[in-house]
This record gives structure tokens, sequence and C-alpha cells, in this order.
């Protein structure tokens, strides 16, 4: 007799199996005719240009992630919208709460400028300006 746990073991050992198997026989039946334009990278159609290893900026990553979370949560608000009223008073004001949370994190990433895509460069201080500074007030 085979426990659930044993189940599932056998389970995920034939899923395991069949994606070996499946990979393997896609390695066996398929043509291998490299050339120079299959071995470079692909960007939209667009010939590549400097190297693949080129660092990106943060912000098209950040942007992507911002756009998942409220474009996921925008999509949780339409099975709300159609059985709401059927919770009555309840399943309005949870709605409600959640639209609040939505558009104070909204705020949040409006006032951060996450949302804005040229941002001025920060100011770093560094020390000799404040020797400089410093300097200049102990002669007045």
């Amino acid at each position: 007799m085979l426990t659930e746990f044993g189940k599932v073991f056998i389970f995920i050992l034939v899923g395991i199996g069949f994606v070996g198997i499946t990979l393997v026989m896609a390695y066996l039946v398929r043509p291998n005719r490299p050339t120079k334009e299959k071995q470079t990278t692909y960007e939209c159609g667009e010939d590549p240009i400097g190297s693949s290893w080129q660092k990106f900026n943060i912000r098209f990553y950040v942007v992507a992630l911002i756009f998942l979370i409220f474009d996921v949560e925008v999509v949780m608000l339409f099975p709300w919208a159609i059985v709401y009223k059927d919770y009555g008073f309840y399943g309005f004001a949870v709605g409600a709460i959640f639209l609040i949370v939505l558009f104070l994190g909204m705020i949040y990433e409006w006032r951060k400028g996450d949302l804005e895509w040229e941002r001025s460069e920060p100011i770093i201080p560094r020390l000799n300006d404040f020797i400089k500074t410093k300097k200049a007030k102990d002669t007045e």
C-alpha cells in the first residue's frame, strides 16, 4: 500500500521522467544547422549592437514590476464587482478598503518618483566639498 506521500512522489517522478524523455527525443530528432544569423542575439528584429552583457537601467524592471502588481490587483476587482451586492455592505466595505490600499500604493509610487521615467541626478555630498565650505567659513 502506498501512502499519499508515495503517490505524490511517484507523480513527481513520472513528471520528471516525461520532461526528460521529451527533451532527449527533441534533441535526437531536431535538425542541427547552425548559421551566423541563428547564433546572434535576437532583439525585436534589430541587429544587435555592442556587447550582449550590457547593463540595463534598473528602472526597466521597476516599471515592469509596478505594472504587474497594479495589473493583478485591478484584475482582482472584476470578480468583486460581480458579486459584491450579494454580500451587502460587508462586500462593499472590503472592496472599498482594497481600492483605498491600491490608491495609497499608487500615490506612494508616484511620490517616490518610480512612475516618472527621467529623474534628476542625486547630489552626492563629498568630503572635499565639506572641507572647502568649512575652510571658507573659518576664514570669514
